[in-house]
């Protein structure tokens, strides 16, 4: 993929652009080239094209920083340390997504199943790790509307950041729906779903109102020993009471649509990339992502795997999407309860990271970003306001937690998590392709993520819009019991 021609002032300085992770132009061991005039010029004759590529995108350094100077700021938001980041994007990814997948393995089998969600899960691993890079080629980038720009101008701009806010306000949804679940659950549906719905959008934007993300970092440590505890319990509770005649299988037979529908659930358990680039904004050294990467991926790799087996092991086919609803009426009860700070803190991060776009591109380069003005917090206020209400609408119009799972992961996370991610990478390597073995073989395989990416969205869509109108009965609107749903 060609860069875009977008003006912008010639730069000066070469070292200021990082055009690959593991370009040999800019790698440690060449690093005495770098410093050798002959060598250097050697250098950038055989790597004419990515040399004067790499000098072009350089004048990106040039673009302002979406946090400006902090120095005597009243707000600041450069304060993340890694591991603070790090439980950050633990609570954000392993909430939902978690539950969903031991109805994968109901869905499609246990083998196949396991080799999805480890295979995936690696996958996400690599192609997060291209999202840190491409951050540390162009620091001006923190969102997808950002990224979209450097790639193809004013228009890559507008698309990239209208999917990123239409996917959070989706996902957004579905910590709503799986708020009002829960409260049916732990109250045994005490009062109609649609007062729940509308008391977990209370509670979540409120919770939604600080505007750095360093105060919710701290949060983010209960939000994971949720979580934990919820899914250890309800293994617990499978295993102490499993279902009668369990009908277990390695691998089975299914209609394609319900079987990709489990493929989008896997997918949606690694959907955290959407927000990498605000993350890595408010990280004190962004050179220090990928600890907070593979710190996430080994965590959720594992317990998804672990959670998965285990809670199919003992319900088989009987399994219910959200995992949590599958045990007995008491521990269920405990188990949503405990669950709680999770479907609310993951929910907040992903409001938070939605509305701070949207904030941003108001008061970008303004006194407003570091100050705590009246229009500044009032216009705060309402962003999340806005978002948390057209999330409501979705959760209350779409109350099937499957169907909607698979939508967004059909419509954005395979791009987020996947395509766009060979796309980065062919873009900051553009001219390099076939310059050596490794980058032949990273090529192919970036085409193949960008492919694997356009797939997901074309069958997941028709999938799950075939799911959705089959259930369109289900209750949308309803006052009815969701727990089971």
């Amino acid at each position: 993929m060609q860069p875009s021609n977008a003006p912008a002032a010639p730069a000066t300085d070469d070292s200021t652009h990082k055009p690959s992770y593991d370009s040999e132009y800019t790698n440690g061991t060449n690093g005495h080239a770098a410093r050798d005039p002959e060598k250097q010029e050697e250098r950038r004759r055989e790597h004419r094209p990515s040399y004067q590529e790499a000098r072009r995108r350089s004048s990106w350094a040039n673009k302002e920083d979406p946090f400006g100077d902090e120095e005597g700021a009243e707000v600041k938001y450069r304060t993340l340390r890694w591991w603070q980041a790090a439980f950050i994007m633990i609570a954000e990814t392993i909430s939902l997504g978690i539950l969903s997948l031991p109805s994968v393995l109901a869905s499609i089998g246990m083998v196949p199943g396991i080799i999805l969600i480890v295979g995936l899960g690696v996958l996400a691993t690599y192609t997060g790790f291209v999202l840190g890079q491409f951050k540390l080629a162009y620091p001006h980038v923190h969102n997808l509307a950002d990224a979209g720009e450097v790639l193809c101008g004013p228009v890559g701009r507008e698309v990239g950041g209208a999917a990123q806010t239409i996917f959070l306000i989706f996902t957004m949804g579905s910590h709503i729906l799986t708020f009002t679940i829960a409260m049916n659950a732990i109250t045994g549906h005490a009062t109609c779903s649609i007062v729940w719905g509308v008391i977990g959008l209370i509670v979540l934007w409120i919770c939604t109102l600080p505007r750095t993300l360093k105060k919710v970092s701290y949060l983010s440590i209960a939000s994971f020993g949720s979580i934990t505890g919820a899914v250890f319990i309800t293994m617990i509770g499978v295993g102490v009471d499993p279902a009668p005649n369990l009908h277990l299988q390695a691998t089975t037979t299914t209609a394609f649509p319900k079987a990709f529908l489990s493929v989008s659930n896997i997918i949606f358990a690694y959907a955290g990339h959407v927000a990498f680039f605000s993350f890595i904004s408010e990280f004190r050294d962004p050179t220090e992502f990928p600890k907070a990467l593979y710190l996430l991926q080994s965590i959720d790799v594992s317990m998804y795997v672990v959670v998965a087996i285990v809670v199919y092991r003992y319900t088989g086919s009987s399994v219910s999407s959200p995992a949590l609803s599958s045990t007995s009426p008491v521990v269920m009860k405990v188990a949503y309860g405990i669950a709680l700070p999770t479907i609310l803190l993951a929910g907040v991060i992903y409001g938070h990271v939605a509305s701070k776009y949207v904030y941003v591109r108001i008061f970008r380069g303004t006194k407003h970003m570091q100050q705590r003005t009246l229009l500044s917090i009032g216009t705060w206020a309402a962003i999340t306001l806005t978002f948390w209400l057209i999330a409501w609408i979705i959760a209350e119009s779409i109350p099937n937690f499957n169907d909607l799972l698979a939508l967004i992961s059909s419509l954005f996370a395979s791009w987020f998590t996947y395509g766009l991610s060979g796309v980065f990478w062919l873009f900051l390597n553009y001219g390099q392709y076939a310059s050596n073995w490794k980058k032949k073989c990273l090529t192919a395989l970036n085409i193949g993520i960008f492919w694997l990416g356009a797939a997901v969205c074309v069958i997941g869509l028709y999938a799950s819009g075939k799911a959705i109108h089959e259930s369109s009965s289900s209750g949308s609107w309803s006052c009815a019991d969701n727990t089971s749903s």
